[in-house]
């Protein structure tokens, strides 16, 4: 499981060092692809093969299926860590979640996400992400 907060710098390269906690269970190949909310979601490749099993059961007929299946695969890159712990983003990556030069990565459960640090702090300041006012909104949760 990815549970945590940390900050990374992007390198002049566009490369960024993922968390040594999250390195071992990430493995030797993983995905990185357009997350939702203008992040990046990085996925281990267990749960790549989990979501692209769901995108492939959705019905092709509907117009969002087929958007939803360009967004997610034309984006997406198959990364390995080099020996100091990087994975190189994309140019296309990094515009798309406008990351520069601070970056923070969050563990969430399946999966790890990339986020530029100014949009993470916009995010977390939403006053509609508190523990209250969400679990009121979904209501199969109970605490």
């Amino acid at each position: 499981m990815f549970i945590g907060e940390y900050q990374h710098n992007l390198d002049t390269k566009g490369r960024l060092t993922m968390p040594s906690k999250f390195r071992d269970e990430l493995g030797e190949e993983f995905f990185i692809t357009k997350g939702m909310d203008n992040c990046l979601f990085v996925f281990p490749e267990d749960e790549w093969v989990k979501m692209d099993e769901k995108i492939n059961g959705l019905k092709l007929s509907r117009k969002e299926t087929r958007g939803l299946a360009r967004l997610f695969y034309a984006g997406a890159i198959s990364v390995s860590l080099d020996k100091m712990g990087r994975v190189l983003l994309p140019q296309t990556l990094r515009k798309y979640a406008g990351l520069n030069k601070e970056a923070i990565i969050i563990g969430v459960s399946s999966r790890v996400e990339i986020w530029d640090k100014e949009a993470w702090e916009t995010y977390n300041d939403d006053d509609n992400l508190n523990y209250d006012i969400l679990t009121e909104k979904m209501t199969d949760i109970d605490f």
